[in-house]
């Protein structure tokens, strides 16, 4: 179990620096503004949260990945202003609780891949 939470930690980092930076990202369509770097942040995160799960066969890994992510992200939202890596506007409320829904729903789907109990 170790193993997984040491490969949690680096991959949270990852994702939180990489989601902190995309989540800002839109396009205007239309006149509406669509948010895809949340969006796409919040897959990144799921993906990698899913390849834990699945390579450790665990839940531990993912719920470690998006707490440190979570965490971080909280961190850079709480910064004085004018160092703030997170608004508080449309993209980081779905980046920062977005984090929170994708990593219940990956807790959810990585269950699947637990190993079954042995037999005696």
């Amino acid at each position: 179990m170790a193993g997984g939470i040491a490969a949690a930690v680096p991959a949270a980092l990852f994702v939180a620096a990489a989601g902190t930076a995309l989540h800002r990202q839109q396009w205007m369509v239309s006149g509406v503004v669509l948010p895809w770097g949340a969006l796409a942040a919040l897959v990144l995160l799921g993906s990698v949260q899913l390849l834990l799960g699945a390579a450790f066969r665990s839940v531990i890994p993912p719920a470690a990945c998006g707490v440190l992510c979570y965490v971080l992200a909280g961190l850079w939202s709480n910064l004085e202003p004018g160092k703030r890596l997170i608004a508080a506007d449309v993209p980081g409320y779905l980046w920062i609780y977005g984090i929170a829904a994708v990593t219940v729903l990956m807790l959810v789907w990585c269950r699947r891949y637990r190993e079954p109990p042995r037999r005696a």
